[in-house]
């Protein structure tokens, strides 16, 4: 608890000068080459696979295929994800284009909705009441939502949720599409509502098209499962360490800029191969606190940021990888087992009593 209200009272908690620092650094320049490349492959590698999908036609190989085209597709959102942050353009209007192609065309997903839903929990990681990404229908995160399920079936699903957890994501991806189409046909406001249905209906339905004409019903339901559980899988196992299982926030509690984004968020150690796996996802710290550099200045910037952080003793979390999912999964079962206390985080707790310094991270 000390660690969210100490010091809380300044405006900013210093991030002005930590702001400048980094834009004195050129950390927030954009990387034209980088990202040029990345949206020119992107209709090529996608024309490559449809290609290799219809020349292999209506075999089992094609769960093969259904495995890369999951990996593909997610590291298109990653991209769209960048573009929604305006990392890539100046121009806020080509960044809303290329989310829009890429998100929409491309891979499946709103644009619009992804934006309002993205949107608030930047501005409000892991706050009760504020951060969609901690209020989902079938897992518990804070202990308030855990104490509204109450017979003693749900209770002791709650209890172990954190098992379920990793397998649920497998049902993402089909929920990422459902939520978009619910999204832009529903009554509330859309922008640019036509061009969403169009993008969406053409990659939907197109692809599921292209699916069913290839391939058998048998072999086609079992892509399209292999396809959509890992593309699901893949993205929520890289997103769900970045937060989940760091202290949570009451509903009303205030703190300044620079503590709500770097206590709220986790690091995971890793070389470039992890970052290109993460989609750079592995930086949240750095990622929160300066949502529009561009991805590749993320792993030079975080060496700076982390000792800005440690200068002004503000805890700044980094673990690995698997680390971080066994912190996901033991701190949702604590959650379903009526922990009270929603600032407590395991990997804290594990500093506190471990005297063991962690490695260093590759620079």
């Amino acid at each position: 608890m000390s660690q969210l209200s100490g010091s809380a009272t300044t405006r900013d908690g210093g991030y002005s000068a930590l702001a400048t620092v980094v834009r004195e650094s050129g950390l927030l320049h954009r990387r034209y080459g980088y990202y040029w490349t990345k949206l020119i492959l992107v209709p090529v590698v996608t024309a490559a696979m449809i290609a290799v999908f219809i020349v292999i036609g209506d075999s089992w190989w094609q769960v093969a295929t259904a495995v890369v085209f999951a990996f593909v597709f997610t590291q298109i959102a990653f991209l769209g994800h960048d573009a929604a942050h305006r990392q890539i353009f100046r121009s806020g209007r080509w960044n809303d284009w290329i989310s829009l192609l890429i998100g929409d065309l491309f891979v499946g997903m709103s644009y619009g909705w992804w934006q309002h839903k993205h949107t608030r929990h930047h501005a409000n990681p892991n706050q009760e009441g504020a951060d969609p990404d901690i209020d989902l229908p079938v897992i518990s995160f804070t202990p308030s939502q855990a104490a509204e399920k109450r017979t003693p079936a749900v209770r002791w699903l709650i209890g172990h949720q954190g098992w379920f957890f990793f397998p649920i994501l497998l049902l993402e991806g089909l929920s990422l599409h459902a939520s978009s189409v619910r999204r832009v046909l529903s009554r509330g406001a859309v922008k640019r509502r036509p061009v969403e249905i169009a993008f969406l209906a053409v990659r939907i339905v197109g692809f599921l098209t292209l699916v069913f004409v290839v391939l058998s019903p048998g072999i086609a339901a079992v892509f399209l499962a292999v396809q959509l559980g890992l593309f699901g899988f893949y993205m929520g196992m890289s997103f769900a360490p970045n937060h989940k299982g760091m202290p949570l926030v009451p509903h009303g509690l205030k703190l300044d800029f620079m503590r709500r984004q770097v206590l709220m968020s986790r690091n995971i150690r890793g070389n470039r191969t992890l970052d290109f796996l993460m989609g750079g996802l592995n930086y949240q710290i750095e990622h929160h606190l300066f949502p529009s550099m561009p991805r590749p200045h993320l792993r030079r910037a975080a060496p700076i940021i982390r000792a800005y952080c440690e200068e002004r003793q503000i805890a700044y979390t980094e673990t690995g990888l698997l680390q971080s999912y066994a912190i996901v999964t033991r701190h949702i079962n604590r959650v379903g087992l009526g922990d009270k206390d929603p600032f407590s985080c395991p990997l804290l707790e594990l500093r506190q009593v471990s005297s063991t310094p962690e490695p260093p991270r590759t620079a």
